[in-house]
């Protein structure tokens, strides 16, 4: 095994930041669905199911999930230089094959056509694994850090606290009172879902100014575990831009043999030591983390789902140099330890990253974002996000001229 604390010589390019964050909800996918008889299950109120969700125990599932997104972003599909990787779920669809002990181990195989792509995490331990670079990925804790790690873990599960503990049934419902300031939440007919009977619950924004319709999600009848998630855009009320669901699942535990990987014989593997910040020491992040020098700030606008995001002294061109020469941007993340990873990566051998392709990331921002008056714009069903030539970014489920308004 070949053990270093650098990083991918195929991993040249990194998405820049604005792009990413503007993208990072694009996931999506159609479920085996079909209408179940309302007389089948007992009637539930959307408090009722909540409520359930909220107090149910975690529990054992695998199966298979297809994502498909429909966001009208430019065609940037990759996987025929990457083969099957995270930006495969830029568009289109992908099938990911999941397994979880409904604890703390979980495996996520993202299938290409002829390759594959794997997340594999066992507490504080994960790997990756991409069958086109024939890479694999170890990130740990030091020493150190895992006795921390395994000390708050169990202080998480036997918790000391003063007082009485608020139940989940009441913060769910805290939850859902919140919500209700700008949001109609009901519980709509049972659907099947991957075989399985479930509850739907649906999120209705009570304002036009958003590009979100609705949001429907259904939950398994008898475990209570979510298994599928539909986003519909104001611009079709018909088709969902985002679905997530599964089209087959199993509450059986997984054999413990999942979460153990081993890479392939001659495959290259990296090791990275990821440090685990410092209790205390993870602050609010400077725009110096997106390539500015460290004076801008970060502001929000509109409430509920109006809200809009805008970040200062952005320099968008030091990040797009960055990338192209295969480095990280500089800045300050606003947690020691991250900005401890960071700098490692930084100063390893070109500052790749683990598990990127090799993209013209300029080529990428341009073809994602158009030119508009005073910077550039990317336009999705979901999401705004305006890149200004001052170096502000804004972002928000509002309609692109709500952020040029803003902008100035």
């Amino acid at each position: 095994m070949n053990t270093t604390r650098t990083l991918s010589p195929r991993a040249r390019w990194a998405v820049p930041a604005v792009v990413a964050g503007a993208v990072a909800a694009a996931f999506a996918i159609p479920a085996a669905v079909g209408a179940v008889a309302s007389d089948d299950l007992p009637a539930v109120t959307a408090d009722e199911l909540v409520d359930r969700v909220a107090n149910a125990e975690p529990v054992p599932v695998s199966g298979t999930v297809v994502y498909t997104a429909r966001l009208g972003l430019p065609d940037v599909t990759v996987s025929e230089l990457q083969g099957a990787g995270p930006l495969d779920l830029l568009g289109g669809s992908s099938t990911m094959r999941v397994w979880s002990d409904g604890e703390d181990s979980s495996r996520a195989a993202l299938l290409g056509d002829v390759s594959e792509y794997s997340v594999v995490r066992s507490g504080a331990e994960a790997w990756t694994y991409s069958s086109a670079d024939d890479e694999a990925v170890h990130y740990v804790l030091e020493p150190a850090d895992q006795e921390r790690y395994d000390e708050l873990a169990q202080r998480a599960l036997e918790p000391e606290v003063e007082g009485d503990v608020p139940a989940p049934s009441e913060l769910a419902d805290l939850a859902l009172a919140q919500a209700r300031i700008s949001t109609d939440v009901e519980a709509t007919d049972p659907v099947e879902v991957a075989g399985r009977a479930a509850y739907q619950v649906e999120l209705t924004p009570q304002t036009d100014a958003t590009l979100v319709d609705r949001i429907r999600v259904a939950v398994d009848a008898e475990t209570w575990v979510p298994l599928r998630t539909q986003v519909w855009s104001v611009q079709d009320a018909e088709a969902p831009a985002l679905e997530v669901g599964f089209t087959d699942v199993s509450f059986d535990a997984p054999d413990a043999g999942v979460f153990e990987f081993s890479a392939p014989a001659g495959a290259e593997v990296r090791e990275v030591v990821v440090p685990l910040p410092e209790p205390g020491t993870t602050g609010r992040p400077s725009s110096s983390a997106l390539g500015g020098d460290g004076d801008g700030d970060v502001a929000v606008s509109g409430t509920g789902w109006e809200t809009v995001v805008e970040v200062s002294e952005v320099d968008v061109e030091a990040i797009l140099g960055a990338t192209a020469e295969g480095r990280l941007p500089e800045g300050s993340t606003g947690s020691s330890g991250a900005d401890d990873l960071f700098e490692e990566l930084t100063e390893a051998e070109e500052g790749e990253l683990p598990g990127i392709p090799e993209l013209d990331t300029r080529a990428l921002y341009e073809q994602l974002t158009t030119p508009v008056d005073g910077g550039r714009l990317l336009s999705s069903a979901l999401l705004s996000v305006l890149v200004t030539d001052d170096g502000r970014v804004l972002a928000g489920s509002v309609p692109p001229a709500v952020l040029e308004e803003l902008a100035g």
